[in-house]
């Protein structure tokens, strides 16, 4: 089943209203999952199950949203900011993701912007190209 664009930012949409409870006006695609959108952690559990179940796709742990990158011993974060190790394995781990946004101005709280409406279509799409 091949989706356009369209049809997968629209489902992507009713997935984070139906786990976030927004109006999918907010649910833009550059809307940020924790700063507009007021994810939290759990939630992110939940915006995978749901992806999984909508758009018939597998999502492994860790995936969709690496949680090992920006620990404190990862030797990846150093006095608050990205090193540029992070970013490389950002960019490896995350290839949906706007990285050079990160790159450009790497404090280690601006890592959640990395999470967007358009990051989740980007990785949908790729999986189910792939």
């Amino acid at each position: 089943m091949s989706l356009s664009d369209e049809e997968i930012l629209a489902k992507v949409q009713d997935t984070l209203v139906e786990a976030l409870s927004v109006d999918d006006d907010e649910a833009t695609p550059d809307a940020t999952l924790v700063g507009d959108l007021g994810a939290e952690s759990i939630d992110f559990l939940d915006i995978v199950f749901r992806l999984e179940k909508n758009f018939d796709i597998k999502i492994p742990r860790g995936e969709l949203f690496p949680e090992d990158l920006t620990s404190a011993d990862s030797g990846y974060v150093q006095d608050g900011q990205v090193t540029e190790d992070g970013i490389a394995a950002l960019r490896q781990k995350m290839p949906h993701a706007d990285v050079d946004k990160l790159a450009a101005d790497p404090q280690v709280e601006n890592i959640q912007n990395l999470f967007t409406v358009q990051m989740i279509c980007n990785f949908v799409k790729a999986k189910l190209n792939s």
